[in-house]
């Protein structure tokens, strides 16, 4: 490992990606934040394809960055669920964007903070020229949420491909996965040609078939 000129760890995650029985090995060398947005005039240009990730706070979604990412500490939990009300964009590889939406769901968040958020999502979904893809992180071990089905239902309208991730996978018995991946799916009204993956933070499970969906949907080539 080396260190880059801002400091940052340099860093390679290699994963096999497969498709049409080809596989080919991806190598991520950089990963970092770059900045957090609350209007659209503070987006960056759009320069890469990006990744939108949503999920309800306390999903697992700041691990779930982490864990793609191989960098603890990239993505903070926050101690105040909902929280923070802006788009950030973090780098990865110099080719793709990742952009966290805060977490959803969590009461204390005041109307008025929602209702200005909500317009940026509208505009951000409908107007981003390089938005591939959409990641809706869901807990696996529960029936999605109205807060869910409606973010689901939302990008949908939009056209934009979803990749379902329910986490925390670990936490659930060998006999109950296929059940909860049906609840899962019935309830969203799931769409057959979006994607599911059951994911763990905790035993890495699942990293490899999320790349597999994103490279896909961003069509990169990282060399």
């Amino acid at each position: 490992m080396q260190l880059l000129n801002n400091g940052n760890l340099e860093f390679s995650l290699f994963f096999l990606y497969n498709t049409k029985g080809d596989e080919k090995m991806v190598k991520i060398k950089k990963a970092e934040y770059i900045l957090s947005a609350a209007w659209k005039s503070q987006w960056p240009k759009e320069s890469f394809p990006e990744m939108c990730l949503a999920g309800r706070s306390n999903v697992g979604k700041s691990s779930f960055i982490n864990a793609m990412l191989s960098r603890n500490g990239l993505a903070k939990v926050s101690s105040t669920p909902g929280k923070t009300r802006t788009l950030n964009f973090f780098n990865v590889n110099d080719a793709l964007y990742f952009v966290d939406v805060p977490g959803y769901g969590y009461a204390k968040v005041a109307n008025n903070v929602t209702k200005q958020f909500g317009k940026t999502m509208d505009e951000y979904i409908s107007e981003r020229q390089t938005l591939r893809g959409f990641i809706l992180l869901v807990d696996y071990r529960h029936k999605p949420t109205k807060d869910d089905v409606m973010m689901y239902e939302f990008v949908k309208h939009h056209g934009v491909p979803v990749i379902v991730v329910a986490t925390k996978e670990d936490k659930l018995k060998r006999n109950d996965l296929k059940k909860n991946e049906k609840l899962i799916k019935d309830t969203l009204h799931f769409d057959p040609s979006d994607t599911f993956i059951r994911f763990s933070s905790l035993k890495k499970k699942g990293i490899q078939e999320a790349w597999n969906a994103i490279y896909e949907l961003c069509d990169l080539d990282f060399e």
